[in-house]
């Protein structure tokens, strides 16, 4: 019997995209004893609970308050997947990130540790920077990182707290590379490359990319680790179950490809000639702007996790022809 099956479940950011996948794969497993919380705002990521099944929703600024408190809602929980965070590497505000993405991970870490529960935490790859440090997840070289932006450091601040406080041997923490998939549409500017190349397409017959601005990476030749959320919330739910499973964790393909190479596949799936057009990246990201990520896995396998990663084109087909094109989501 499976570990989730036991006691409830609570998904932090359970209506967005990656929260939003994991409950539907709890659900496919048969599981639904899940306490969802989120900040739902005026946004439309409210459509993808719609389809899912789970025991109740609270604003995650109430489950904050409910920590302090003997919740009923709380008592049961046995696995805490804290997916919620304010996910904007283009975010400024700094104050806002360290209350959403450090404090709030710091308060329930504690909370779930002092019960007994299972934490998994959304980290990120931004936490590695422009990679010059590498990109593998060993702990002893944490310090070493360097964020490029806010937002990673906001992550990269928690996993360091966690390493000093020596949570690290007690909880997993996920370093999600470049995701993408169904139940992403309200993410607005933080939409994958697929998603806003498909509706570029569907309305102009192109799609259009950023030009590089050095010499060894030819325009569209940038190169990410692009990992399908399917295969993400089947990582995060591997490492959830492995009670052998500690530390930081990369979850990614393994393999980077080009920009080239994901879009592509989108033009296949509509029947249409492939028109990429490259444009001026603004200012403000170019120096910001990591050209090649490459997750090692080699945690992750050693961990147990031994399914194959589906291929990137297989993955865009799947995620263009049942989901962007028809309007589906995620059920």
């Amino acid at each position: 019997m499976s570990s989730l099956s036991q006691g409830r479940i609570l998904v932090t950011g359970g209506a967005g995209f990656i929260g939003s996948a994991l409950v539907w794969a709890l659900n496919r497993r048969g599981l639904d004893n899940i306490l969802v919380a989120d900040f739902l705002g005026r946004d439309e990521k409210f459509k993808n609970l719609i389809p899912l099944r789970f025991a109740d929703y609270l604003e995650a600024d109430e489950l904050l308050a409910a920590l302090s408190t003997d919740d009923p809602r709380l008592r049961d929980v046995r696995h805490v997947f804290h997916l919620g965070a304010c996910s904007a590497t283009t975010e400024s505000d700094a104050a806002y990130l360290i209350r959403n993405n450090y404090d709030y991970t710091r308060s329930l870490a504690r909370w779930s540790l002092a019960r007994g529960a299972r934490f998994v935490y959304a980290s990120s790859a931004a936490t590695y920077g422009d990679g010059a440090q590498g990109m593998d997840d060993r702990e002893a070289d944490l310090i070493r990182l360097r964020p490029l932006n806010m937002y990673g450091y906001s992550k990269h601040l928690f996993d360091l707290y966690a390493q000093r406080e020596g949570f690290l041997p007690q909880i997993v923490g996920l370093k999600y590379f470049n995701v993408f998939g169904p139940n992403e549409g309200h993410k607005g500017d933080m939409r994958s490359v697929v998603h806003k190349a498909f509706h570029q397409i569907r309305a102009t017959g192109r799609a259009s990319l950023f030009k590089s601005y050095r010499p060894d990476y030819p325009d569209g030749g940038q190169k990410r680790d692009f990992l399908y959320v399917k295969d993400a919330v089947d990582m995060t739910l591997h490492l959830a179950e492995t009670p052998a499973a500690a530390g930081l964790f990369n979850i990614g393909s393994g393999t980077a490809h080009t920009w080239l190479e994901l879009v592509t596949p989108i033009f296949t799936a509509l029947g249409l000639p492939p028109k990429i057009e490259f444009v001026d990246m603004p200012e403000t990201l170019r120096a910001k702007y990591q050209y090649f990520t490459q997750a090692d896995v080699s945690k992750l396998r050693a961990s147990g996790y031994s399914a194959p990663v589906t291929p990137l084109q297989n993955a865009v087909l799947d995620y263009v022809s049942n989901y962007l094109a028809p309007g589906q989501f995620l059920e």
